[in-house]
């Protein structure tokens, strides 16, 4: 395993740089408790090289062509790849083939956004604190669309633990939960076996005595899931909630891409501050994090991407397509307003010297 060392210091198996390659995508993960957005990119087939970027408790991330919109801890940030700032970026001009560039602010408020996609209502959330799937615009902190039928109001206090949306085509199919409960945190009674799969349009539960369910993904008209508890990524028959287990991870399984075939698949350290994860079936293996990549026919483990330092959680895993080498920027440090675009072309400016 080549190791890459950097503050964010990452092993990966020597495969994994040749098949980004082959499949000529990039990887952006979000980790909440290292406050980072990175993107991995294949260097000539090799080596990976990664580029973190700080936002404040990054969780969902969502894609829709040259769009990327971030649910942050208080906000939603929309951004626009611009491959024109990408070629002529000051500080490595002819590097990327992308850049990321923040083009809107949503400032929401403390909704805990977990899952975040485009949708055909517009940017769509799931809001955990209210337990309810959202709209997000320049109307209202947050518009309720849906909520689960056994919740009895839109209200602050988690009730259920809502955390993932299932989108084919913008729309939403199907919504994750951890337990079918409507007082505040009463999910995590039973948080093992309690957890749910509910059908977005007729608000009926699909799967039941689930362990943990998070990111549900629909991928040529199938459903699959990540069990948590379990570290199993399964796939559930919408019909009868009967589901098969595609494989079985050493690892506490949250963030789900697809790409040529493959699932890749983000895990986590258990938390050593929450007594209830410790009791999980998968707690004394949940000792690593990064990525794992299964070849979705077989299930079997065909590489990873395992973190050495600084990243102990991840929330969400995207493939980034047709990139092998893109950039992004945050609002936090002012070089993103040198970056200037138009319909017809883009400018970059200069920074004032005393």
């Amino acid at each position: 395993m080549s190791v890459v060392t950097t503050p964010f210091q990452l092993g990966y198996t020597s495969n994994v740089p040749e098949l980004l390659t082959q499949m000529k995508c990039s990887l952006a993960i979000s980790t909440y408790q290292a406050g980072k957005v990175i993107f991995l990119s294949p260097q000539n087939g090799e080596k990976l090289v990664q580029l973190p970027r700080s936002f404040l408790k990054p969780m969902g991330i969502a894609l829709d062509g040259d769009k990327m919109a971030i649910a942050c801890k208080e906000e939603v940030l929309v951004l626009r790849d611009s491959k024109g700032l990408a070629k002529y970026y000051p500080n490595k001009p002819e590097t990327y083939d992308g850049l990321f560039m923040p083009r809107t602010t949503y400032h929401t408020g403390a909704l805990d956004v977990h899952d975040i996609d485009f949708c055909e209502q517009g940017l769509c959330a799931v809001n955990t604190n209210f337990s309810c799937i959202i709209k997000i615009d320049d109307q209202y902190s947050f518009t309720p669309i849906w909520k689960p039928n056994f919740i009895s109001k839109i209200t602050s206090g988690d009730r259920c633990h809502l955390n993932g949306m299932g989108v084919e085509n913008h729309k939403i199919n199907c919504v994750s939960a951890f337990a079918a409960t409507d007082q505040s945190r009463q999910w995590k009674e039973n948080i093992t076996t309690s957890g749910i799969l509910i059908d977005f349009e007729s608000k009926e539960i699909i799967a039941s005595d689930l362990g943990m369910p998070h990111s549900p993904r629909i991928l040529n008209g199938e459903i699959y899931l990540l069990l948590s508890a379990t570290g199993e990524l399964i796939r559930i028959d919408k019909s009868s909630g009967k589901y098969d287990v595609v494989t079985q991870i050493d690892g506490f399984v949250r963030g789900l891409s697809f790409a040529h075939g493959y699932a890749f698949i983000g895990i986590s350290k258990i938390r050593k501050s929450s007594s209830g994860f410790s009791n999980l079936p998968i707690a004394k293996k949940a000792n690593q994090s990064g990525i794992v990549i299964v070849h979705l026919a077989t299930g079997a483990k065909v590489g990873q991407i395992i973190y050495k330092s600084s990243v102990d959680e991840l929330y969400d895993v995207q493939v980034l397509p047709d990139m092998i080498r893109p950039s992004i920027m945050n609002t936090i440090k002012e070089d993103y307003k040198m970056g200037l675009s138009i319909p017809e072309t883009t400018f970059w400016g200069k920074k004032k010297t005393d």
